[in-house]
């Protein structure tokens, strides 16, 4: 059964619900970015996790990654080039067709998801310890509710501007 909350405070403007969603977002990304620069990974920037998400365990080819994108390949083909140049993902031939090209993390690169995925987790415990267990998890539960689908968008940095 869900209470009801009756507030005599106005709601808020429409607008500020977006806002306050991104600006969650911002406080978590920004904090795991602070925390991947302490441990080694300075150069590592937001839209790249969606990179690496997208290259997946096993590679794939530039043309593969920037339809899983949701950009050309070329601007694929830029971001691989400057994630080559920083040591997360390397490029070689496909074993079973040597005409194609496979783009794969390296150790670097997947020690960086390694790590992300250990501060996330300590990150939802923090707002765990700051707004309950229970009610972080009724907060999970809406955001389902409200935003359903795959959370594992990963056209996203087409939607906030190509990488």
């Amino acid at each position: 059964m869900r209470l009801s909350i009756v507030s005599s405070e106005p709601a808020p403007p429409g607008f500020e619900l977006p806002l306050r969603l991104l600006l969650a977002f911002r406080t978590i990304i920004d904090e795991l970015h602070e925390r991947l620069a302490r441990e080694g990974h300075p150069d590592v920037r937001p839209m790249h996790g969606f990179v690496f998400q997208a290259i997946g365990p096993h590679g794939t080819t530039a043309v593969e990654l920037g339809r899983r994108l949701g950009v050309s390949k070329q601007a694929a083909g830029k971001t691989v080039e400057g994630l080559e140049q920083l040591g997360y993902v390397e490029r070689g031939s496909d074993p079973a067709d040597a005409r194609r090209k496979v783009v794969r993390l390296t150790a670097r690169g997947v020690d960086c998801l390694a790590r992300s995925a250990r501060i996330f987790d300590e990150l939802r415990a923090q707002w765990s310890a700051t707004l309950g267990e229970e009610h972080l998890r009724q907060m999970e539960k809406d955001l389902r509710l409200l935003a359903p689908g795959d959370p594992f968008r990963l056209d996203t940095p087409r939607w906030f501007g190509a990488p």
